[in-house]
């Protein structure tokens, strides 16, 4: 499956992991192992993954259809999977342009499967670290044009940061860099679950990136000087939920999108 020396197969990392909570096949025994030992701890888990997953699908659609945006800029992309953000995007609105951002070798060998969108739009991927938003902007302004507005996703990756102050100073970065008009879509798992937490912890034992669980209100605070979108920072099933569900306000992720003005 790969080449890269840079790939350890003897620790899980959360892409792969994540992978294989959706059901990919990009994971090793160690990935699938600790997916199977977060289950055994919090059932939930997965649960939570799809609904991350659902929820980009709803905030890029919201995006382009209600917002106008025709750019994205995708931090911690991860493994393709089903509906990715360019898919999603050009479904609607086939010249949209998408630069994907991840630093995981894995997701670069696959990074041309991120890279196959619609021929009117763009799609691109900047090999970098969430950590270097001048590198990130830098690569991102080869595809996107900053003078117009972008939607910003950073979902579950403000978690793979572990110091407060530095995440929520990243999340401020990117945002300061975007045009009047764009968007930040955020998500992120909270520490409010005391099984989640204990389930999470445990995985950070072993894991080559640990994952940091956070409460509403510091994610709620990622927000700080933008418009909120309604219905604001809520548990993730419950932003924008589609007409008739019945979604249960499980307090596992919470997620918003915001306007800069």
């Amino acid at each position: 499956m790969d080449a890269d020396p840079r790939i350890d197969h003897t620790k899980p990392h959360s892409a792969r992991v994540w992978n294989y909570l959706l059901g990919g096949e990009d994971n090793y025994a160690v990935d699938r192992e600790a997916g199977d030992n977060l289950l055994r701890m919090f059932p939930d888990f997965a649960q939570v993954a799809r609904l991350q997953r659902e929820f980009l699908k709803r905030a890029v659609t919201y995006l382009v259809t209600e917002a106008g945006i025709r750019q994205f800029l995708d931090i911690g992309a991860g493994l393709p999977t089903a509906d990715n953000t360019h898919e999603v995007a050009q479904r609607i609105a086939p010249e949209s342009r998408v630069v994907y951002v991840d630093n995981d070798p894995l997701v670069l060998v696959h990074a041309r499967a991120l890279l196959a969108g619609s021929p009117e739009g763009m799609t691109d991927y900047v090999d970098a670290d969430v950590r270097d938003p001048g590198t990130i902007i830098a690569g991102a302004a080869k595809t996107l044009d900053f003078a117009e507005p972008i939607g910003l996703m950073m979902l579950s990756i403000a978690g793979q940061v572990p110091d407060p102050g530095l995440a929520a100073d990243l999340v401020r970065r990117y945002v300061a860099a975007l045009p009047p008009g764009s968007h930040l879509a955020l998500s992120d798992g909270v520490n409010v679950n005391p099984r989640l937490v204990e389930a999470v912890s445990v995985y950070n034992e072993r894991a080559a990136f640990p994952y940091t669980l956070r409460s509403p209100e510091q994610l709620a605070g990622y927000f700080e000087g933008l418009e909120l979108v309604e219905p604001g920072v809520v548990s993730t099933p419950l932003w924008r939920p589609p007409p008739g569900s019945q979604q249960q306000p499980l307090i596992n992720a919470v997620c918003g999108v915001g306007r800069k003005r």
